[in-house]
């Protein structure tokens, strides 16, 4: 006859009920013990004079509940997540699978898992990489083999826990204020590059973001152009002390900042633009990199993103599906942010000015090239040498010069000429005239400099 092997309350079940049918005991008595009905404790003798000792055993015993996954599921899980989605924190692999396996699994199933195969998620808290640490350590200590011992070491490096920010109260509206940053990372191919984002301080919502091969103020440019034509002008924006924004000298009386080209821009359209060195004050910006550094790369490695110029077309389409799922939905959000300004108008504000001198020659030098000044008819302006004029490199990459009240294009002058109009056959080209846009305020010499001369500690003989 088979053993039956009971539990510890089956057994404590099959005791009472044992004794009560051997003995006429009290029914009341053992209803009150198993807590149960009388009429229950019936059901219970009469099992127990049909069937004996099985009569206690629990009818799903050994039997697999309905929404218990398969040993391939699980299988399969496991060396998708090792083979394919190595990089992705958990919920974000949970994601995948439904999107692209149509597998619905619980992250909590996942994280079992996968704990069991000693791997835990990029993004998983203290307490987790302390049960896993323990694991590793027990496993450690068991075994005699070294290699096995060297990589549990090894593993157990990895397992440390980050550093994470503080949490401080957010804006009340959307737009009061955006913070601004860049990030220096692998995101995709061999080399690392930087992303210069904006987030929303109220909201969380990615207002802007911009691939570069360094943090430039183009690419902070690009970002507040993005920000300019979607949502408009924001009442402020903080960003890190990055020279790209300030221009900063320590002196024994006094530390301020002085605001450079990107200042100018906030400064023409309105914007309360403010700096701080410490990392805790940018940390809904800091937090938003590293959301991005667990999903987006491994979203563009997937895609066989390795170009700065995929990645920038990738970021335009990403950042919706992003928005959406993390960015605060609050019907009682208030926009604080003004009205959009026309594309000609932000081409005008987010420009580059730099000084410049007229050489012997009555031309400028700027980024290693020539050249000369015309005026709205094509013809060369002779400006006297020693003229200090103000060069400025439009959003569009055209280039003019302001002196006084006056707005000039410039040709370039090449070193060498690429025909001789002696030996080569040079075709006739008709000279066009240049369009120079109406001179307004931001792109008038003294309104730039007055605003230069007002920052602190200026040196106005060095380059903006």
């Amino acid at each position: 006859m088979r053993k039956v092997i009971l539990t510890m309350n089956e057994n404590y079940k099959y005791n009472i009920i044992k004794k009560l049918v051997d003995t006429n005991g009290n029914k009341l008595n053992a209803s009150l013990k198993l807590n149960c009905s009388i009429r229950h404790i019936n059901r219970l003798i009469k099992k127990y004079k049909d069937e004996g000792k099985m009569a206690f055993v629990h009818g799903n015993r050994n039997r697999t509940p309905a929404h218990t996954f398969s040993d391939e599921v699980k299988s399969f899980v496991i060396d998708m997540y090792i083979q394919k989605y190595y990089d992705f924190n958990f919920t974000h692999f949970q994601e995948k699978l439904m999107e692209d396996h149509n597998i619905n699994v619980s992250v909590n199933t996942i994280k079992k898992w996968l704990i069991q195969v000693n791997i835990i998620s990029p993004k998983a808290r203290r307490s987790t990489r302390r049960h896993l640490k323990n694991l590793l350590k027990t496993q450690h200590d068991s075994t005699k083999n070294k290699n096995i011992k060297q990589q549990l070491e090894n593993k157990m490096r990895e397992v440390d826990y980050p550093e994470a920010h503080p949490r401080k109260p957010r804006k009340t509206y959307f737009g009061e204020q955006l913070l601004m940053d860049a990030s220096e990372h692998q995101w995709f191919g061999i080399k690392k590059a930087h992303l210069h984002a904006a987030i929303d301080d109220a909201t969380g919502k990615v207002v802007g973001a911009y691939f570069d091969t360094q943090e430039t103020l183009n690419g902070y440019y690009q970002v507040l152009n993005q920000i300019l034509i979607t949502e408009g002008i924001p009442y402020a924006i903080q960003t890190d002390r990055r020279t790209i924004f300030t221009y900063k000298k320590d002196t024994s009386i006094e530390k301020e900042d002085t605001y450079t080209n990107f200042g100018y821009a906030c400064q023409t359209l309105g914007i309360d633009l403010s700096s701080t060195s410490v990392s805790q004050h940018q940390g809904r910006v800091e937090r938003l990199f590293q959301t991005l550094q667990s999903r987006l790369i491994a979203e563009m490695r997937l895609e066989g993103i390795t170009t700065i110029e995929d990645a920038n077309n990738f970021l335009s389409t990403y950042l919706i599906k992003h928005n959406r799922q993390f960015s605060l939905h609050l019907n009682s959000n208030k926009s604080v942010f003004e009205t959009q300004p026309t594309k000609a108008k932000i081409n005008q504000i987010l420009s580059k000015y730099d000084e410049r001198v007229i050489d012997s020659g009555h031309s400028i030098r700027y980024k290693t090239k020539t050249y000369l000044p015309l005026n709205k008819f094509g013809d060369t302006v002779y400006l006297r040498p020693k003229t200090r004029v103000m060069v400025i490199e439009s959003f569009d990459n055209q280039l003019f010069i302001s002196l006084d009240e006056q707005l000039y294009a410039v040709e370039h002058i090449p070193i060498r000429s690429s025909l001789s109009p002696t030996f080569d056959q040079v075709p006739e080209k008709k000279k066009k005239k240049p369009y120079i846009p109406p001179m307004e305020h931001p792109w008038k010499q003294d309104s730039y400099m007055r605003y230069a001369t007002k920052q602190k500690h200026r040196n106005l003989g060095a380059h903006v």
